[in-house]
């Protein structure tokens, strides 16, 4: 039996992620974590109260992993508390530099903890994402629209540069290719540039859970690939999958890609 502890237990994406901890017969929920309903009761098979200090609920409850859903002003440090006191962090939360993740990769190896940082937890998406980056070896043109709700606080999605990055590993140093000099007349219309120059748009509204678009373009032809999702328990098998993986190895991983 794993014993999962989550932060940011009372968000959207914690409260899924008690549900489907407490319902999983392979999984534990030994504490739950977050600054809003301090003492609420969340696992019905189990006595599991809201408590919003997580180091206090780590030495009292000592769980295997940690799961963080939680704040990109948060996360980096909720995750180095988990690897100084031994726990393998499992983080959905996204907002991370890649300054921040080189320093968890280091201390992971320093601690010998796996750690995994997942900036999309659903199999659709990361099928997107390897889709993308197998079309990026054919095509010198591509941009990424990315479409969130409105309580989303970092933008572009951790989810769009990801797939940036593994995009740019194709090799292509530059996805603008012949593009004719720009100017934008309103600041930002031609959105944030990313690795290898591929523009991201962000969208912020509501009525999306999350959605995104990677387009490609030659001449005489676009090719789109998009994934949409409507329920936030299309993340859980993946959570689930990083949680068993992650207490069971010793490694860093970036991206449930590297699992599935």
């Amino acid at each position: 039996m794993i014993k999962v502890g989550v932060t940011g237990a009372m968000g959207k994406m914690g409260q899924e992620v008690v549900k489907a901890v407490c319902e999983d017969e392979n999984l534990e929920l030994v504490c739950a974590v977050d600054i809003n309903q301090i003492d609420k009761q969340v696992c019905p098979s189990q006595e599991v109260r809201i408590t919003g200090d997580l180091k206090k609920a780590i030495e009292m409850h000592k769980p295997d992993v940690m799961v963080d859903f939680t704040q990109p002003k948060n996360v980096f440090e909720n995750a180095k508390i988990c690897l100084e006191n031994g726990v393998r962090p499992v983080i959905g939360t996204t907002g991370l530099s890649d300054e921040q993740i080189e320093v968890l990769n280091a201390l992971s190896q320093e601690k010998g903890l796996g750690c995994l940082i997942a900036p999309n937890f659903s199999t659709g998406a990361i099928l997107m994402m390897m889709f993308a980056k197998q079309a990026a070896k054919y095509f010198d043109n591509a941009e990424i629209i990315e479409l969130h709700h409105n309580q989303k606080k970092d933008a572009p999605s951790g989810t769009a540069i990801k797939t940036a990055l593994m995009m740019s590993e194709s090799g292509n140093m530059t996805f603008e290719t012949g593009n004719c000099p720009e100017t934008e007349t309103i600041q930002g219309a031609r959105g944030g540039k990313s690795y290898s120059d591929i523009h991201i748009h962000s969208v912020r509204m509501p009525g999306y859970i999350a959605s995104q678009e990677v387009l490609f373009g030659a001449s005489g032809q676009i090719l789109s690939i998009r994934h949409d999702s409507m329920d936030r328990q299309c993340y859980m098998a993946g959570v689930k999958l990083a949680i068993k993986y992650v207490a069971e190895h010793n490694d860093f991983i970036y991206g449930l890609e590297k699992i599935m």
